[in-house]
């Protein structure tokens, strides 16, 4: 009981609770990226919202990449800080732009992913992230 109450820092649980922070939310996220993949490589004209007037098809490959690229990288750990910038740009558009006139409803998971990849961009990816290893082994060469 007295764990649950305490406010000392235990690094293992802060490590274990980004690893399933990153992959939780990595997971989340696919589920938005892969049928956007599957547009993308589709057979059928591309219609996608342009919110920065890029054009459908780039705006559809922006977001695909970071959907689904840059979660499978949280999801493993590496380049963590680097892909969390590059989704934190994709939900703030979705948020901010994309989803603007909307109810707070609709764009309340926009939200949530927003904050939380400024957390993992803060946090970095923890001790059980590839980062880790690589930045390791790199540092010990």
């Amino acid at each position: 009981m007295r764990k649950i109450y305490s406010t000392n820092l235990n690094l293992p649980s802060i490590d274990a609770g980004l690893l399933v922070l990153r992959v939780g939310v990595a997971a989340f996220m696919l589920t938005h990226g892969v049928p956007k993949l599957l547009n993308l490589f589709g057979s059928e004209e591309i219609a996608f919202a342009d919110p920065l007037g890029l054009g459908a098809t780039t705006s559809l490959l922006l977001s695909t990449f970071a959907e689904f690229i840059c979660s499978i990288l949280i999801l493993f750990g590496l380049g963590t800080r680097l892909a969390a910038i590059v989704l934190i740009f994709n939900m703030a558009v979705a948020f901010f732009i994309f989803h603007a006139q909307d109810p707070f409803k609709g764009k309340e998971l926009a939200g949530v992913f927003l904050l939380i990849y400024i957390v993992i961009l803060i946090t970095g990816a923890g001790k059980y992230a590839l980062d880790y290893y690589w930045l390791k082994r790199t540092k010990h060469s």
